[in-house]
């Protein structure tokens, strides 16, 4: 009987290192043949040819201006009293305000 200790180890493992490298060529041609990236992004194309809601994505100066109205809103919201629900009561604070609350009301648990 033939035992496994017989079979030389050398060309089994010269065998699968091939074929695994062929494996690995074969995929990558295919993935090189198939793959094509998309030409085109929100941030490079021209905002008429963008949604409404993705125009602020066209251009630099676009971004910034919307990115600047934001931090205004922002800073608006985090500033100013406010109604977050009405029909619910809860109201939006002043950060000053909300910690001073806070800070009382934990004090007084103590």
């Amino acid at each position: 009987m033939s035992d496994y200790n017989d079979m030389p180890a050398r060309s089994v493992s010269i065998f699968v290192v091939a074929f695994v490298v062929a494996l690995l060529a074969s995929f990558l041609y295919l993935v090189s043949r198939s793959y094509s990236p998309v030409s085109v992004s929100p941030q490079n194309a021209a905002a008429e040819k963008l949604p409404k809601e993705l125009e602020w994505r066209a251009t630099a100066a676009a971004r910034r201006a919307a990115l600047k109205g934001i931090r205004e809103d922002e800073a608006k919201q985090a500033t100013n009293y406010g109604w977050v629900d009405q029909k619910a009561g809860v109201v939006r604070l002043p950060l000053d305000r909300a910690v001073q609350l806070t800070a009382a009301e934990l004090g007084g648990k103590k």
